[in-house]
């Protein structure tokens, strides 16, 4: 077994307040918790990974190419593999999540990006 605790996970911080720490990951899936402060919203992206965004605290908003739905506490989504779709925390308190992706990856997907 291996243990994570948020303090010793690793993170990453792609925007201003958009932080990221991962808390499980192997080659199967990975476990992203995150927070983002009101009216962020990420890129229009995709990957080659699942993903399933839990929302633990606030309010996020999914958009897809052709839909959007809103997310409350507890509430999730799934996406895809190769689904373009942006998370914007919609709501006026800071949002609190967990992305699952599968297969896991790495933050080289934010880092190594252009």
């Amino acid at each position: 077994m291996k243990a994570t605790t948020l303090d010793e996970a690793e993170t990453y911080e792609p925007d201003d307040g958009w932080q990221r720490a991962s808390l499980a990951e192997s080659d199967q899936f990975s476990f992203e918790w995150f927070e983002k402060p009101p009216g962020h919203s990420s890129p229009m992206h995709d990957h080659e990974n699942e993903q399933v965004c839990v929302v633990l605290k606030g309010e996020l908003t999914i958009y897809t190419e052709s839909d959007e739905v809103t997310l409350t506490k507890h509430d999730a989504a799934h996406l895809d593999s190769w689904e373009a779709h942006r998370v914007e925390n919609t709501g006026d308190e800071l949002a609190i999540g967990l992305d699952v992706f599968a297969p896991g990856r790495s933050f080289d997907f934010w880092t190594d990006r252009e």
